[in-house]
C-alpha cells in the first residue's frame, strides 16, 4: 500500500494542497480546546492529564491528515481516536464501578472485538463507539450513578456528529464547504464531555459508610 497516495475523501478538498481543506483545518482547533479545557479540569490527576494529552493528540493527527490528505494522515487520525477510546474503555470500570485495574483493562480488547465485529458486518469503524456510550450510559443508569446523563448526552450528540459526517458527500451539490467541519465541532465537545465526566467521578469524594451510634449517643440513651 502506497502510505503517501492522495485521499480525496471530503466534499470541501478539491485538489491535493496544504489548504485544500480551510473549514476542516480551522475546525480541528475545537479538539486543542477542548485538550486544554481537560488539562485544566484534570487539576494535575494523572487520569485527566493523560485524556487531555489524548485529545491533543487527536488534534495533532485530524489537523495532519486535512493538512496533508495522505493514507498515512488518515491512519493516525483514525488510530488516535481509537487509542483516546481505548484508554477510557480501561479506565471506565475502574473510575466509575470501583473494579480493580487487574479487571478494568480488559475492557479495552473486549471494545476491539465489538468493533471488528461491527466492521466485518459493514458497519462504520466509529459505531461501536456509539454503541459504547450507549452501553456506558445504561450502565451508570442501572447503578443510579449521577453520570450517566452526561454519558446520555455525549451519545446523543456524537449521534448527530456520525450523521454530519455521513452526509458530507451527499451536500456537496448544495453546500461545497460539506459537513465535516461540523464533524470536528461535536466530537470536541463529546470528548470533553466525557472526560470531564471521569475527571469529576475521580474527584469526587467516596461516600462514607453509615455508622452505629456512638458510645455518647448510647449513654444518653440510657
Amino acid at each position: 500500500m502506497n502510505w503517501t497516495a492522495y485521499v480525496d475523501g471530503y466534499c470541501e478538498r478539491l485538489a491535493p494542497g496544504l489548504w485544500g481543506e480551510p473549514l476542516n483545518d480551522v475546525t480541528n482547533l475545537a479538539f486543542l480546546v477542548s485538550a486544554a479545557a481537560v488539562w485544566w479540569r484534570a487539576d494535575g490527576r494523572r487520569t485527566g492529564r493523560a485524556l487531555a494529552v489524548l485529545v491533543g493528540l487527536v488534534f495533532l493527527a485530524s489537523t495532519v491528515f486535512h493538512l496533508t490528505a495522505t493514507r498515512w494522515g488518515g491512519a493516525a487520525d483514525s488510530g488516535f481516536i481509537l487509542v483516546f477510546v481505548l484508554y477510557f474503555a480501561a479506565k471506565f470500570p475502574r473510575v466509575f464501578l470501583g473494579v480493580r485495574m487487574k479487571w478494568s483493562w480488559l475492557a479495552a480488547p473486549a471494545f476491539v472485538v465489538l468493533t471488528v465485529a461491527m466492521a466485518a458486518l459493514g458497519d462504520s469503524l466509529y459505531l461501536p463507539a456509539l454503541v459504547g456510550l450507549a452501553v456506558f450510559t445504561a450502565v451508570l443508569a442501572y447503578a443510579r450513578d449521577p453520570y450517566w446523563p452526561h454519558f446520555a448526552v455525549a451519545g446523543a450528540v456524537f449521534a448527530l456528529s456520525l450523521a454530519f459526517r455521513s452526509i458530507d458527500g451527499v451536500v456537496c451539490g448544495v453546500f461545497p464547504s460539506g459537513t465535516h467541519f461540523l464533524w470536528h465541532l461535536l466530537n470536541a465537545l463529546v470528548l470533553y464531555v466525557v472526560s470531564n465526566a471521569m475527571i469529576s467521578k475521580e474527584k469526587a469524594p467516596s461516600p462514607t459508610p453509615a455508622k452505629g451510634p456512638s458510645t455518647v449517643d448510647r449513654a444518653a440513651a440510657d
